[in-house]
């Protein structure tokens, strides 16, 4: 046996899946309508059929105020809301918060339709005139009205998505026939402030509502901007002759928001997720190097004179010390021979003989040695040297020795 639902909790559950239906959540019907009832406390109930079917729709009094059309019985007309379920008398309705009249959505159509086509023709909606957006715009102005509830959706985007822009309003009505020459001024402003990004942007509301953004010339000066442009206007069913000429068109104005601006949590991710690899590729490369620089440093130390010089700097200096060695002793032996001859010298030294009494006489005059007493005339002067000085001399007498005196 399948499951056994209780009616609530399956009324429950038809609602929650119904509610969670997008196209379900915007949408527009046409049909007559019956039974109408306007309640005393001011919501309106009626249905809406046509040759098969009806559809039970309620607008709740805070949308009835702000109804620009108020419908009545037997009346075709198309209903925008959302459809729901209630939950204790087991029906779906519709929950309506705008109406308008069928045959005026059918001449609003029709215009559409014509300057959708004269505009087509003369090629402005053509895929190369697109500008592309920045990737990250540094100020992103935004075209609407500063009492509208689009511009608080698209502050709570750009703080949530990307906090990093400044957003500037250029505040203009966006509804009304007289609309359209002020949403190019606040347009042309804007831009002319240097923004990066333009976001045309306005909340759902009937094709009335909508009409202004069908206007030619505003859709002229979508082209003109130096800046490019994302529309963001209703619903996404919602088509309008500025989303042809935009850059850029989103379903709502939050979508727009989120089109023109990177998300910060994914710029964040694939900032970290760079620098891992920009890490992992240094380590990677710092690690090729170091194998490369060892690998050279091994080839070197194979081809390396060191070793070599090392071996022959030893070599140096046992030769060194064989050097001083052999040096050194032959100075002893040269030492040894010097005072040997300075000692012969030392006897053979005339002077040394005067220490012991002897003297040296001489011709003063010719400075010849006398060496003979034959060479000594009487009263001639002789120069004796002694070992501590030099006396002149008379010579008084001298005695010539004969052989016979030596025998």
């Amino acid at each position: 046996m399948s499951e056994v639902f209780k009616v609530s909790v399956l009324n429950a559950y038809l609602r929650r899946l119904i509610e969670r239906d997008a196209p379900l959540q915007d949408i527009w019907v046409e049909g007559e309508v019956s039974n109408l009832r306007a309640q005393s406390s001011g919501h309106l109930y009626f249905t809406l059929k046509d040759a098969f079917s009806e559809l039970r729709v309620v607008i709740w009094r805070d949308k009835v105020r702000l109804l620009r059309h108020t419908p009545s019985n037997g009346e075709q007309i198309l209903a925008h809301g959302k459809i729901g379920v209630y939950e204790q008398g087991g029906l779906y309705q519709l929950y309506a918060d705008a109406v308008q009249l069928a045959e005026a959505q059918g001449d609003l159509s029709a215009q559409f339709r014509a300057l959708w086509a004269k505009l087509e023709a003369e090629g402005l909606f053509r895929t190369e005139l697109k500008r592309p957006l920045p990737r990250f715009p540094e100020r992103i102005g935004v075209v609407t009205s500063e009492s509208a509830a689009a511009f608080q959706d698209v502050c709570n985007v750009l703080r949530r998505r990307y906090p990093l822009a400044e957003v500037w309003l250029s505040h203009t009505p966006v509804q009304g026939n007289d609309a359209p020459p002020q949403i190019v001024a606040a347009l042309q402003r804007v831009d002319a402030l240097g923004v990066d990004v333009i976001l045309l942007v306005r909340g759902g509301g009937s094709a009335e509502d909508l009409w202004c953004f069908n206007d030619e010339q505003l859709a002229r000066a979508l082209r003109t901007t130096r800046a490019p442009v994302v529309t963001g206007i209703g619903h996404e069913i919602d088509l309008t002759l500025v989303d042809g000429t935009s850059d850029q068109r989103a379903p709502t104005p939050s979508a727009a928001a989120e089109i023109a601006t990177p998300d910060i949590v994914m710029l964040r991710a694939e900032l970290a997720q760079g620098a891992e690899r920009m890490r992992r590729a240094l380590q990677s490369r710092l690690q090729s190097q170091q194998a490369l620089l060892e690998n050279m440093a091994h080839k070197l130390r194979l081809v390396s004179p060191r070793p070599r010089l090392e071996g022959e700097l030893q070599r140096l200096d046992a030769l060194s010390q064989r050097l001083e060695r052999a040096v050194r002793a032959q100075l002893e032996r040269a030492a040894e021979q010097l005072n040997g001859q300075a000692r012969a010298l030392e006897r053979a030294n005339p002077l040394s003989l005067l220490a012991r009494g002897y003297a040296l006489l001489s011709d003063p005059t010719t400075g010849q040695p006398i060496t003979s007493a034959a060479q000594a005339v009487p009263n001639a002067e002789l120069d004796v040297q002694l070992v501590d000085g030099h006396l002149r001399v008379r010579v008084q007498q001298r005695t010539l020795r004969t052989e016979s005196d030596g025998s």
